[in-house]
């Protein structure tokens, strides 16, 4: 197994400060146990001992994890109790390699304590651990506890209790109901051999031999074999991440609706990038679901085609210019207009001030034209250094792709990083005031986060303004697995702002021509059902055209085993009313092992 990223690694640091266990090898049994796992894991998230040591608690090796910084072994209780809300299983954190196998039948006194993954700071629960061992093999060769399986019946499809309003939300207090509540089903079996069997692949194989499965195949199911996120409310319970205790060559690359055949088991973890784990000692068979990558239908001679895409921090020395050209020649059928997000400037990642970025849209057009697609012409504004959030020294921005064979572009002098492009009325008819140019880029909703881009085109005689957006990434809101339930979203109180400007803007250009044709799309950063789409939406200034797919296939990317929406093409009431418009959302990248971007393209066709 390799070892983590370094922000991985980062983040399990704090278990690394403990010492390393001795161990000792006996002949003959130990003493008996004065404590039990059971009495350790206690009936809620929080050990009752929690500080406190232990002295010789029994127990057989079911797991030993030799990798990356969280180093240590799991052991489980063989017999049993009657109460299901006490895991009969904890982990024995060594911090280097242990010197057990599974099968040892153990005794181990240490300090039992509640790791964090993350920091407290990040809302997540707390593991238990039992930390700075003694461990005292008494035999080997034993038989392994029986397995729990989990499966659909086994899990319930509430997910959480609420948090205790006396304790800010948090759960940690509250006795577990493990038949009533996902959550506290699957606490009651933290550090348990567990067993899953013929699971569907619901988030595929990453760069950190990670999968997200789901014993529950047939809840909120896309088309794809996926699991789509549709509300707060109703969370996805059947989801359960695998990672695995073997070599990292033997991990199945899986793509959605895969499914792993057979059993998989190992112990039930719980870490900071995805919750409850199961850390496998054995993994099932891959059988391959045949995903294939979609293909949108090409535009009609008077339909326009406008198109969103994160192409995942882009610079002149990544290796998917002719993986991305392919795309949007082949899969996309090379719209009119492209917006693109996260094109970084021509140094990428270098921090030296440079923010042009005509060596990166370059080589990406000139790529285009070699996977036989059109001689794109490209628009944009040059950043402030530093100012836009992102990879720290990327520089990322919007850049508008358009084809001049179909589609023209006004230019309009005066679009700066710091200017605010403007709406007048020209002839009855609305217009910018700069093309491109940037939507209030000194209201502090931009802080450190992308300003939208905006153009006017011109499509046979018919002005289309287009609004390429980026908001405020996902980044510091609590897990839904928190502790906190239900977790807090801290991050969407900067999309709202952001939403309410790009609005504004919008109702601006309406307010002057109430027939015009507008387009606002990107990376949004968040739900069609989410707040910040209502505040785009407004009082009818615009509509997110994703809602007009089926529930099964509204979503751009998978997280966590939950397909999602996050990239979103809004429209204005005069396209929106005709009813002659069509949306896709052209499933490429977020289901795939081998993606080239974590987002999926999304693509709308009209006739202004």
């Amino acid at each position: 197994m390799p070892s983590k990223s370094s922000a991985r690694l980062a983040a399990l640091t704090v278990a690394a400060v403990c010492s390393a266990a001795s161990v000792v090898v006996l002949t003959s049994p130990a003493h008996a146990d004065t404590v039990r796992i059971r009495d350790i894991q206690g009936s809620t998230r929080i050990s009752p001992y929690a500080g406190q040591q232990v002295t010789d608690v029994a127990g057989i090796v079911t797991g030993v994890r030799t990798y990356g910084s969280s180093r240590g072994f799991w052991i489980q209780d063989p017999t049993p109790d009657d109460d299901a809300a006490t895991s009969e299983g904890v982990f024995v954190f060594t911090g280097s390699t242990p010197k057990v196998a599974v099968g040892d039948s153990v005794t181990v006194s240490g300090t039992v304590s509640e790791y964090v993954p993350g920091g407290t700071s990040s809302g997540n629960q707390a593991l238990t651990e039992i930390t700075r061992p003694t461990v005292t093999v008494v035999s080997g060769g034993n038989a392994v506890p029986a397995p729990t399986v989990v499966d659909a019946r086994s899990v319930p499809s509430r997910y959480s209790p609420a948090g205790d309003t006396a304790a800010n939300g948090s759960i940690n207090g509250l006795t577990l109901r493990p038949t009533q509540y996902a959550l506290d089903f699957y606490e009651s079996l933290e550090g348990m051999n567990v067993q899953v069997a013929d699971t569907r692949v619901v988030g595929a194989t990453d760069p950190y031999t990670e999968l997200w499965v789901t014993v529950k195949p047939r809840e909120n199911a896309s088309r794809h074999g996926g699991t789509v996120y549709g509300s707060y409310t109703s969370q996805n319970t059947g989801r359960l991440q695998i990672q695995s205790l073997g070599k990292a060559a033997d991990f199945p690359d899986a793509n959605v609706g895969d499914t792993l055949t057979g059993t998989t088991t190992g112990p039930l973890d719980y870490n900071q990038f995805g919750g409850y784990t199961l850390v496998a000692n054995e993994i099932g068979a891959l059988k391959q679901g045949g995903l294939e990558r979609e293909t949108t239908r090409k535009q009609r001679r008077g339909e326009l085609a406008v198109a969103t895409y994160n192409v995942e921090n882009l610079d002149p020395t990544d290796a998917t210019f002719e993986e991305h050209a392919a795309a949007i020649v082949n899969n996309l059928q090379s719209p009119d207009i492209v917006s693109l997000e996260e094109i970084q400037d021509n140094n990428g990642a270098k921090n030296d001030g440079t923010v042009a970025a005509d060596q990166t849209m370059t080589k990406l057009i000139d790529a285009i034209v070699a996977a036989g697609g059109p001689a794109y012409e490209w628009r944009s504004v040059d950043p402030v250094n530093l100012a836009d959030g992102g990879e720290p020294g990327g520089n990322i921005r919007q850049v508008f792709l358009f084809n001049p064979e179909r589609v023209s572009f006004t230019d309009r002098a005066g679009g700066d990083a710091t200017t605010a492009v403007g709406v007048t009325k020209v002839r009855g008819k609305a217009q910018l005031t700069a093309s491109p140019g940037r939507i209030d880029p000194a209201n502090s909703a931009w802080a450190n986060s992308r300003k939208p881009l905006v153009g006017e085109f011109v499509f046979r005689g018919e002005t289309v303004f287009v609004i390429a957006n980026h908001f405020n990434s996902k980044g510091g809101d609590q897990s839904l697995t928190a502790q906190y339930q239900p977790p807090t979203r801290s991050s969407e109180t900067q999309r709202h702002l952001q939403a309410t400007a790009v609005n504004a803007f919008v109702k601006e250009i309406l307010d002057t021509q109430k027939n015009a044709d507008v387009v606002t799309l990107g990376d949004i950063n968040d739900f069609e059902f989410s707040g910040t789409t209502e505040i785009l939406e407004g009082d009818g200034e615009l509509w997110s055209a994703v809602k007009s797919l089926p529930r099964s296939e509204r979503y751009s990317y998978v997280y966590q085993g939950n397909s999602q929406v996050l990239d979103q093409i809004l429209i204005s009431p005069s396209i929106r009313r005709d009813c002659d418009f069509e949306y896709d959302s052209v499933h490429i990248n977020a289901e795939f092992h081998d993606q080239i971007s974590d987002h999926d393209p999304q693509v709308l066709r009209f006739r202004p």
